[in-house]
């Protein structure tokens, strides 16, 4: 499919979960919709890969429930304390990347989405539409990651004021037995390992700190999980993400909407990044003809938790007082099981 000729309602950039999540909601609005995507087959990422209850409640109301692991809850560790959180609402679930892009993909083809292998390079806007890889479209979703093409086309980029506090992630598979249901969060002294059971025989470990981790050096500093892990096949390369913080002047720019990671990203250490970006799609679907400021509101309201309790996280994770944070999770539970449950949702 080529050509200026081509029309439609919604044009998504970028088919990752959060792209084809929003061309799910336009389609189940009655939209017509096109994906642009330059990548082939399953898009695999670093990420912790732990779906959380409100995650997965999400993607069952757009019809996808991807097989994995269940998630029971969280488990804070310093090496000698442990404080672990049952989800109260019920499970979340581990599941590879790759295996819910594919689930996504599948229920994407069922609705009829069309997904174009073609790259954005330029957007062009007037007052009734967008026009970008010759497709005339009456909206454009940009949902093309943290480092958005469309978010810096539309002049919408922030620099990072602290470049010397970017944070990076790391993850790979380990082909090992799950020895818990539960994802674990190993802290250590400048980098924290999270543990996810996302297989019968597979575990994803990822790792969060700054830029130029040494994976195998920083993951055998974790005692406990290097034992475990000791012996165990490696699946795959080590994949990268980074810098994790990312920022944008506004969500809007005339008939472009950003969403999910391209529209700001804080960091991963509270794992609620595919629940929020299934809250923007939504939004950003539903506010389409009601005006640039409608979405932003609605932005803001989907994301102002998220926001606030991951920078406050991640303000304590890189200060004097990182020590503190088990022992003060360990200390005060209540303080815990309310964060773990906010993240849960």
């Amino acid at each position: 499919m080529s050509g200026t000729d081509t029309r439609t309602d919604v044009l998504v950039m970028g088919g990752g979960p959060i792209g084809l999540a929003a061309a799910i909601e336009a389609r189940n609005a009655g939209l017509d919709v096109i994906v642009v995507e330059p990548r082939n087959g399953p898009i695999d990422k670093a990420c912790g890969e732990g779906l959380m209850p409100g995650a997965l409640a999400g993607l069952h109301r757009l019809g996808i429930d991807p097989p994995g692991q269940p998630l029971a809850g969280i488990s804070y560790r310093d090496g000698t304390r442990v404080v672990d959180h049952l989800f109260r609402a019920g499970p979340g679930r581990g599941v590879r990347r790759t295996t819910l892009h594919a689930a996504m993909h599948d229920r994407v083809a069922e609705l009829g989405v069309t997904v174009l292998r073609s790259r954005i390079d330029s957007i062009e806007q007037s007052a009734d539409g967008v026009t970008a890889a010759g497709i005339s479209a009456r909206w454009l979703l940009a949902c093309d990651g943290l480092h958005s093409t469309a978010r810096r086309l539309c002049g919408l980029e922030v620099a990072h004021r602290s470049p010397d506090r970017r944070r990076f992630g790391l993850r790979r598979h380990f082909r090992v037995a799950p020895w818990t249901d539960l994802v674990e969060v190993h802290w250590g002294r400048d980098v924290e390992a999270y543990v996810t059971p996302v297989g019968e025989n597979v575990v994803g470990v990822a790792l969060l700190g700054a830029r130029g981790i040494d994976y195998g050096a920083r993951l055998a500093e974790f005692g406990d999980l290097w034992g475990r892990l000791t012996g165990a096949e490696p699946l795959g390369p080590i994949r990268g993400a980074g810098p994790l913080r990312q920022r944008s002047r506004r969500r809007v720019s005339g008939r472009v909407r950003l969403i999910g990671d391209a529209s700001g990203y804080v960091d991963a250490l509270t794992g609620e990044g595919l629940s929020v970006g299934l809250a923007q799609a939504r939004a950003a679907v539903h506010t389409l003809d009601a005006g640039p400021q409608a979405y932003e509101r609605a932005w803001a309201r989907a994301t102002r938790d998220y926001r606030v309790l991951t920078s406050g996280l991640v303000r304590w994770a890189t200060s004097p007082a990182r020590a503190a944070i088990v022992p003060v999770a360990a200390g005060v539970p209540p303080l815990y099981g309310a964060i773990v449950e906010r993240i849960a949702q």
